[in-house]
């Protein structure tokens, strides 16, 4: 992890909230005005629990809060971390490189008719990526990149 995670005593509210009606242990909270949702990360294989069954956990969470709610797997490895941010199933690889400035980067490498899945609407999803990556591990940006741009990218 880059550096301790300082909440707000708003989203400590709401992290408490959460382990509450969950009964799972999550690990950070952020509030995100931007794209009106709350993001919770939770602890690594507490994810049924946190979600509930038939998503009951999070319809009632959502109906306190007025938010949309987004869960995040934590994970150790930052590949897997970043991997877990988005959906596993159209994902294709993930690599973390580190740059001559020394600065590291992800590429998240999918299917290129599927890479509006992965950037999500209004780029919600790299949004919420390019944040975690950052808080947990440093890492400066997150692109989502077709096969076909890697290769390229790999020849230059």
């Amino acid at each position: 992890m880059s550096e301790k995670i300082k909440l707000s005593p708003d989203e400590f509210r709401l992290l408490s909230l959460f382990q509450t009606v969950t009964a799972a242990d999550a690990r950070d909270c952020i509030i995100d005005e931007k794209m009106e949702r709350v993001i919770f990360v939770v602890n690594k294989g507490q994810m049924g629990m946190a979600i509930g069954k038939g998503g009951s956990n999070i319809k009632q969470l959502q109906n306190v809060i007025n938010k949309k709610i987004e869960l995040v797997e934590h994970s150790e490895n930052p590949t897997d971390f970043v991997k877990n941010i988005f959906n596993s199933n159209i994902i294709q690889e993930i690599r973390i490189n580190d740059r001559m400035d020394g600065t590291k980067i992800a590429l998240v490498v999918a299917d290129a008719k599927k890479k509006g899945l992965v950037v999500g609407k209004d780029g919600r999803n790299v949004d919420k990526a390019r944040l975690l990556a950052k808080r947990y591990f440093n890492i400066t940006n997150v692109l989502v990149i077709s096969p076909e741009q890697l290769i390229k990218s790999e020849k230059m």
